[in-house]
């Protein structure tokens, strides 16, 4: 089964392939609106993420406006990501800009990038080509099936970035980090569990990833944000922003909680900014712990208005 998942993946990416990128684009996008009638699951959840959000600001017409518009960018992403994989250079700087890289300060060793599900957020891989000498890394979750993760290791990998599996291999990643140069983008949208600090996102608490504040702190990294917006079909622009500190003005660390917060506002500000650019089918806001709330002093397990 692993094997006919492998090459079945292995068929559809250079079927993607063949296609000029605005071609799949579109595909992509008739790909999302057939997903917004069919994946009632997922539907319902987008809508009741837009609702936990933006129910008193947005109409219940424009708030489902904007979740079937997230359907139609998630499939021109996904399909975009298998065509981009395979671009060259000059291809991809004709679709892709880079804005802010100006504002990371001279003479770092490393960069910790707080990313989040935004646009063709696979386009990080390119990194290198706006800052040569330097390699990109990431952190993934190993999918179930062997032969599926198989598949898209095999197409991220081509990039030339660094993949660690952030279960099993957490010495490798401190070895790359420790040779320099490394640019270590973290997706930090997502619920964070047992060990995510609980803070609010969006206005309402949720469980908030501090693994790019502690790495930060931990390689003495510079850290900042960086966001995949989508400017057109197929077209994307990457912001990244001004470096978030993660030290005082007498040189001691700041809290982690702190500098999550801070780092959490600008995944806030580029969801505001551009509410279809975020992947709004993720269940965001889960019920606190029982390790999270007794960490706050609430007690019991506490659910999320």
């Amino acid at each position: 089964m692993n094997w006919l998942l492998y090459q079945a993946g292995r068929l559809l990416i250079a079927f993607v392939q063949a296609w000029p990128l605005d071609w799949v684009a579109r595909m992509g996008r008739v790909a999302g609106a057939i997903g917004w009638m069919l994946d009632g699951r997922h539907r319902r959840v987008a809508l009741s993420n837009l609702e936990r959000v933006f129910g008193t600001v947005k109409s219940p017409s424009e708030r489902r406006a904007i979740a079937r518009e997230n359907f139609l960018r998630l499939g021109e992403n996904y399909l975009c990501a298998l065509k981009t994989a395979s671009m060259s250079s000059s291809q991809i700087e004709k679709r892709l800009e880079w804005i802010g890289l100006d504002q990371l300060p001279k003479g770092f060793d490393s960069v910790v990038g707080v990313i989040g599900h935004f646009g063709n957020f696979e386009l990080f891989a390119r990194v290198r080509e706006v800052m040569p000498g330097w390699t990109a890394a990431t952190t993934y979750r190993a999918l179930r099936q062997p032969g599926l993760n198989r598949v898209f290791q095999d197409l991220r990998e081509a990039s030339g970035t660094l993949f660690f599996e952030r279960r099993s291999e957490s010495e490798a990643l401190r070895q790359a980090m420790s040779r320099g140069r490394i640019l270590l983008a973290l997706l930090s949208d997502q619920h964070a569990g047992d060990k995510g600090a609980w803070l609010p996102f969006l206005g309402v608490p949720c469980s908030c990833s501090t693994a790019p504040a502690l790495l930060a702190l931990r390689y003495q990294s510079v850290l900042t944000s960086a966001i995949c917006y989508r400017v057109g079909l197929a077209r994307w622009r990457i912001e990244v922003g001004a470096p978030i500190p993660t030290q005082r003005p007498d040189g001691t660390p700041r809290d982690i909680e702190d500098i999550t917060r801070e780092a959490t506002m600008r995944l806030e500000e580029a969801v505001q900014r551009d509410p279809a650019n975020w992947f709004w089918v993720h269940r965001r806001w889960k019920p606190q712990s029982r390790h999270q709330a007794a960490k706050e002093g609430f007690g019991p397990r506490v659910t999320p208005p």
